[in-house]
């Protein structure tokens, strides 16, 4: 069985959940080696609720906070100019 990506983006969430049926789990796994930008999706995803599970607080670099909290903050006046903030 081959899938596309597509197929991959639509059922992901049941890959990481370990609730895909045997056969389609295999045709994930084949078309991650020959497709990286897959492979890197399931693996940040994986990670990422990893994260998420340890409950851990991370402390986000100075800048990168600034740059983050500075494009919502346009964002939100271009969203919503007549907000008073």
């Amino acid at each position: 069985m081959r899938i596309k990506c597509e197929d991959m983006l639509s059922a992901l969430g049941d890959y990481v959940d370990g609730e895909l049926p045997p056969e389609l789990r295999e045709a994930f796994e084949e078309h991650m080696v020959d497709c990286t930008p897959c492979e890197v999706v399931v693996d940040n995803l994986k990670k990422t609720i990893t994260v998420y599970r340890a409950g851990e607080a991370y402390e986000l670099p100075v800048e990168f906070h600034q740059r983050i909290c500075g494009a919502l903050k346009k964002r939100w006046k271009e969203k919503f100019p007549d907000a008073v903030c």
